[in-house]
C-alpha cells in the first residue's frame, strides 16, 4: 500500500536569534523527499532585541520561573510574528498545508535536568493559522532518558540515501550541521536499520562563541564569511591557554550555548578576538569528530558540512587544518543539490510528519533516550 504524501511545513529560529527558517516539504515521514521552497523571514529589531535580553537572563531553571511573566510576554511576540509569515507565504500556496513543525526559540536547555525551553505557543499557533501544529519535540525524549539532542539525524539519514542515489558516494558518512552547536551524523550505509544505521552527537560550539563577540563589540550579528576573522591575528598563547583548560570529556551529553564562555578572549583587539575564537571553535569541531570517530570505529570519509557556520570560510579553512588528513572529501551539503540553510527547518517539517505517524524521530544512539521513541505535541485548535 501507498504511503501518503503530507505536505509539510518547518520552521526553525536557532541560537543567532536573528530570524526564522521556513521551508515547505512533501514527504510520507520514511524515504520520500522533496523541497517545495525556503525561504528567510528577520525579526523586526524589537522582537530580536527582546529575545536576546529574555535569553540573556536565564542562565539556569530558577530563572525561568523568576522571569515566568516576561517569558511569556515575549513567547506571544514571537508565536505572532510565525504565525503572520506563514500566512503571508502560504496564502498563494497551490498546495495545502497539512502540518505545521513548529520548534520555535530554544532559550535553555539542560540535558541532566531534563529541561528545554523552547518559546513558542503551539495552541496558539494553530488558532492563528487553522492548522494542525507539532511543537515542543524535546519533550517526550528527555522524559524518557534522552538528551533532548540531536534531533536532526533521522532527516540526515534520509539526506544521505539521497545523496548516495544521486551522487554514488562512498558510506560512512558523516553530516556536520555548524549552528549555535556543531552536531554530527554519521551514517554507516544505505540500510533501513534506524537504530543501529546512524549515531549522533552534539560535538562543540558552532557558531554561538563568535557570534556573541560580533553581537558584543558591534551593531552585527555575526562575521559574515569569517571575514573579520580573516583580518585578524590568532593569539596562540590564548588560544593554547584556552584549549588547554576546556576540554569535553564525553560527548554522550547534549551541549548548550551556556556550555561554553568566551571571557578567555577578553582583552583582545576586536578583529583579533574573532580570529581566536574562531580558531579555537574549529579545534574543538575538529577534535570532537577524530574522537567520536575512535569511539565508534566510524571513519568517514565523505564529510558534508551544512548549517550557518560552513559560510564561515576562516572557520572551515581552520578545520580542515586541523583534521590534517588529505583523503577525506569534504564539501558543503548544498554541492548535492540540497540548500545548507535550511535543513533544520527541513528537518522539523519531516519530523512533524513522523509525530504524526507516531514514529521515532529520537533513538538511543542519537539522545541516549531508553528506546527508539516519537515525540512533539500535537495541536490542532480551530
Amino acid at each position: 500500500m501507498k504511503k501518503k504524501i503530507f505536505t509539510s511545513l518547518g520552521l526553525m529560529s536557532g541560537t543567532s536569534m536573528d530570524g526564522v527558517d521556513l521551508s515547505v516539504i512533501k514527504s510520507d515521514g520514511y524515504d520520500e523527499f522533496t523541497s517545495i521552497f525556503n525561504t528567510y523571514r528577520e525579526f523586526d529589531k524589537d522582537l530580536y532585541k527582546e529575545l536576546i535580553s529574555i535569553r540573556n537572563k536565564i542562565s539556569d531553571a530558577k530563572d525561568l520561573k523568576i522571569y515566568l511573566n516576561d517569558l511569556d510576554d515575549v513567547e506571544k511576540k514571537f508565536t505572532l510574528f510565525n504565525g503572520k509569515i506563514i500566512s503571508e507565504l502560504t496564502q498563494n500556496m497551490k498546495e495545502e498545508i497539512d502540518l505545521i513543525g513548529f520548534h520555535g526559540q530554544t532559550i535553555f536547555h539542560n540535558s541532566k535536568d531534563k529541561i528545554s525551553k523552547q518559546l513558542g505557543d503551539g495552541k496558539l499557533l494553530s488558532i492563528l493559522i487553522r492548522k494542525i501544529v507539532v511543537n515542543n519535540f524535546r519533550k517526550n525524549d528527555l522524559n524518557n532518558g534522552g538528551q533532548g539532542a540531536p534531533l536532526t539525524p533521522i532527516f540526515h539519514n534520509l539526506i544521505s540515501k539521497l545523496i548516495k542515489y544521486n551522487f554514488n558516494i562512498e558510506f560512512p558518512i558523516s553530516i556536520i550541521n555548524i549552528g549555535g552547536i556543531t552536531n554530527v551524523t554519521q551514517i554507516i550505509n544505505c540500510v533501513n536499520n534506524l537504530n543501529q544505521n546512524f549515531f549522533a552527537y552534539d560535538i562543540a560550539p558552532g557558531n554561538c562563541l563568535i557570534d556573541e563577540w560580533v553581537r558584543k563589540h558591534t551593531n552585527l550579528k555575526y562575521d559574515k564569511d569569517g571575514n573579520y576573522a580573516k583580518s585578524g591575528k590568532v593569539d596562540n598563547l590564548i588560544l593554547n591557554q584556552a584549549i588547554e583548560n576546556f576540554e569535553i570529556k564525553s560527548f554522550e551529553n547534549s551541549l548548550d550555548v551556556n556550555d561554553f564562555d568566551l571571557s578567555f578572549a577578553k582583552g583582545l583587539s576586536f578583529e583579533d578576538g574573532c580570529a581566536t575564537l574562531t580558531k579555537f571553535t574549529a579545534f574543538l569541531i575538529s577534535n570532537g569528530l577524530k574522537m567520536i570517530s575512535k569511539k565508534d570505529n566510524i571513519f568517514s570519509k565523505n564529510l558534508i558540512f551544512c548549517g550557518g557556520g560552513r559560510k564561515n570560510n576562516f572557520l572551515v579553512k581552520s578545520i580542515k587544518e586541523f583534521l590534517d588528513d588529505g583523503s577525506l572529501k569534504i564539501n558543503d551539503i548544498d554541492d548535492y543539490n540540497f540548500d545548507g540553510n535550511f535543513i533544520e527547518s527541513q528537518a522539523f517539517a519531516f519530523l512533524a510528519i513522523r509525530s504524526h505517524l507516531n514514529l521515532p524521530i529520537s533513538f538511543p544512539n542519537t539522545t541516549r533516550c531508553n528506546v527508539a521513541i516519537s515525540g512533539g505535541e500535537i495541536q490542532k485548535n480551530f
